[in-house]
């Protein structure tokens, strides 16, 4: 059973940096994938980052492409990611996901860790 723990999260001020960090237990295959969702208040789930475990490739939603970094550490079982410029509509709880496929067909979660950001 995997478990996806995330943590990071909390106010920051409009154009700051955050870096999340997401600690996977239990068993990953070459095969997955770990990635980061949003939910912005009112709004469904948006995709963000992901990355491969056993590859460096790295995918991100075009809206945020360029101000987010996905990133991976297998050495402590951790995912990260690091976002810029921080605006309020970044705003939101973020989740760290395990799928097979680099933007959908997420089957397990993390219970979220909020990012609130201020003006």
């Amino acid at each position: 059973q995997v478990q996806l723990v995330e943590s990071g999260g909390g106010l920051v001020q409009a154009g700051d940096s955050l870096t999340l960090s997401c600690t996977v237990s239990g068993r990953i295959y070459s095969s997955h994938v770990l990635g980061w969702l949003r939910q912005a208040p009112g709004k469904g789930r948006e995709f963000v980052a992901s990355t491969r475990w056993n590859d460096p490739r790295t995918y991100y939603a075009d809206s945020l492409k360029g101000r987010v970094t996905i990133s991976r550490d297998k050495a402590k079982n951790t995912v990260y990611l690091q976002i810029h410029r921080l605006t309020l509509e970044d705003t939101g709880v973020y989740y760290c996901a395990r799928g097979t496929s680099p933007y959908s067909d997420w089957t397990v979660w993390g219970q979220g860790t909020q990012v609130t950001v201020s003006s």
